[in-house]
């Protein structure tokens, strides 16, 4: 199976799409709608979450499983060290490998229920994510990718700290890295360029969700751990009240960071889909990524 790395590879710009694992089967329904969708406009790949500490990982590994046997796509196969055993984890890996599913993004991963809660470790598994990297490169020929927090981890003292613990999960054998979401370019750019500083030239891919409703914002907010900037925030207050508008000033919004990041050299932008498709179609086709609608 191809890797991650080797469809980053070339001259122009990739993008990558993430769904989250559906909770019944109505979810599974718009999940494939969004997937055959997206299939035709050739992402460089794509990777299904496994919920909210781990909460619906059957289904994320089903679904991973279905994409690489039913679809064109390259699947990335998300692993967590929540409430898993290193046995476990080794059987989840060896079932991927299984199935020709060779790229794995490895994450620790939040506490079930609290994603702010405290940490604690199965008494059989792992601690930190440069373990679980290690484990799957020790288990396999697999591409590894992990996480990077643009405004530093909700756990990280500061981003100096967040810095030494995203290099030592890439120093462990991590090949790329997908940034949380952030809502400006310069906290993600900084924290490449702090990454290519310290000698590694490991990718590090922007996380992209366009605002589309005041819901949808506070959930961005929370997601990313950091307040939005005054500038986007005056942007959008306008259309408090006003759905379209609000959608339209969004989409706005996430085409123009896109563009600095692509001008800026990102070699990828990784969307957050939530299992729809029509937005980034939309913000992909403003940047001429994609043949627009």
């Amino acid at each position: 199976m191809t890797s991650v790395v080797e469809r980053l590879q070339g001259e122009s710009p990739k993008f990558s799409v993430e769904f989250l694992p559906p909770r019944d089967a109505e979810d599974e329904k718009i999940l494939w709608k969004a997937v055959r969708e997206l299939e035709g406009l050739d992402p460089a790949f794509v990777s299904i979450t496994y919920g909210a500490g781990g909460s619906r990982r059957d289904r994320t590994i089903r679904a991973t499983g279905r994409i690489a046997q039913e679809t064109t796509l390259l699947p990335v196969a998300h692993l967590t060290a929540v409430d898993h055993s290193v046995a476990e984890l080794r059987n989840v890996i060896g079932w991927y490998a299984a199935i020709g599913v060779r790229n794995v993004l490895a994450l620790r991963g939040d506490p079930p229920g609290d994603p702010m809660g405290e940490w604690v470790a199965h008494p059989d598994g792992l601690n930190y994510a440069d373990e679980l990297v290690r484990l799957v490169r020790e288990l396999g020929d697999f591409c590894v990718g992990v996480a990077a927090f643009p405004y530093g981890h909700p756990r990280s003292a500061d981003l100096d700290t967040d810095l030494k613990f995203l290099l030592r999960k890439l120093n462990a054998g991590a090949d790329y890295a997908v940034a949380q979401l952030f809502h400006a370019p310069e906290p993600f750019l900084r924290m490449r360029d702090r990454v290519a500083a310290a000698g590694c030239s490991a990718a590090i891919l922007p996380g992209i969700m366009p605002m589309l409703s005041p819901r949808g914002l506070s959930k961005i907010v929370e997601l990313s751990g950091a307040d939005l900037p005054l500038d986007v925030s005056r942007r959008l207050e306008p259309y408090a009240d006003d759905v379209a508008g609000f959608r339209a000033t969004g989409i706005d919004i996430a085409t123009e960071m896109c563009q600095r990041l692509l001008d800026e050299g990102v070699p990828a932008l990784h969307f957050y889909t939530m299992n729809r498709s029509k937005a980034t179609k939309e913000v992909l086709g403003r940047l001429g990524l994609v043949a627009r609608a």
